[in-house]
């Protein structure tokens, strides 16, 4: 097995347009946003393309629309490559997680797409809109944060949700939980803090209501035992058998994404270099900054596929 890695974005990674190259360059592609369309029943490919991004941006479409743009990437590479990739590991960011479930033939792209926007309604409708935050903590570790985290809750919700990197980690709960922590992190000597725009507390106790409804919605799925391993999130553990990621994919709900962690484990288990494929390059700028020296591509446009190829084949960048 190759020693790459494939990884897909998150949720924030949206813009409206992303995948039309590879949707007028590749019917493979162009199928990946007709089978989205179908299994929702509506056309999320023409909010994709034609939308307003205030409507993309709302979680239970940004959700099912990051996945749909990723496979679709994923796909015409795979046409360009001559057949199935092959990674040593897949991994996502939190959505992105569901995303390597599609790519190492765990769900249908059909099943994900309901799923996730399943999951993004439940995320939104589980707090009242003003009633949670999110904010992102530069250069703090995560020690730190999550003893700030811990005095500043008092008897509200308020801990780590994102570990990105070593010294950028978001924390996530009730909105002046939140704000309470992020002035204390000021104090500790947190480099920066930026509060988030989102709709929803993601990957905090909040959630937890959500997890035990997602766990339902699974049951509704095909589910399929992996091509390659998949590193979780929850644990940053590879993961092999389909029960064992349900189970992880439970917990991502409301525990926090540990994203650095997953990527220390897979090089250290032997990845030698990510390939991001999806919208945006947050993830592979974040891989860089955790693991030096190991090289990180992100492929979001028809002209990146020479380049992924040679990439994918051993050439690092």
């Amino acid at each position: 097995m190759s020693g790459y890695v494939i990884v897909f974005p998150g949720q924030g990674a949206q813009e409206v347009g992303m995948g039309r190259d590879f949707r007028d360059a590749y019917a493979v592609s162009r199928d990946a946003f007709d089978e989205a369309d179908e299994a929702l029943g509506f056309a999320l490919s023409k909010i994709i393309f034609e939308g307003q991004e205030d409507e993309l941006t709302k979680t239970a479409v940004a959700q099912p629309a990051i996945l749909a743009a990723s496979v679709a990437i994923l796909r015409a590479v795979e046409q360009e490559f001559g057949g199935e990739l092959c990674p040593k590991f897949y991994a996502g960011h939190s959505l992105g997680e569901y995303t390597a479930l599609v790519a190492s033939g765990v769900l249908s792209l059909g099943d994900a797409a309901r799923l996730v926007r399943k999951r993004g309604a439940l995320m939104q409708e589980a707090v009242p809109l003003g009633e949670g935050a999110m904010a992102a903590v530069m250069g703090l570790d995560m020690a730190a944060v999550s003893e700030i985290c811990a005095t500043a809750a008092g008897d509200e919700v308020c801990g780590p949700a994102n570990v990105n990197s070593p010294n950028q980690i978001v924390i996530s709960g009730n909105a002046a939980a939140v704000a309470r922590a992020g002035e204390m992190a000021k104090v500790r000597g947190a480099s920066r803090v930026i509060p988030l725009k989102v709709s929803a507390p993601f990957h905090c106790a909040l959630m937890r209501p959500v997890a035990d409804k997602l766990m339902e919605a699974f049951a509704a799925c095909e589910w399929n035992e992996p091509k390659a391993p998949i590193t979780a999130n929850a644990d940053a553990s590879a993961k092999n058998s389909a029960d064992a990621i349900k189970a992880a994919l439970y917990e991502q709900t409301y525990k926090p994404v540990l994203w650095a962690d997953g990527v220390l484990s897979m090089t250290s288990a032997g990845a030698e270099r990510f390939a991001e494929f999806g919208p945006g390059s947050v993830l592979s700028g974040l891989i860089k900054r955790t693991a030096k020296g190991v090289p990180a591509l992100s492929v979001n446009k028809v002209t990146d596929i020479g380049k992924a190829l040679d990439f994918l084949n051993g050439a690092a960048r």
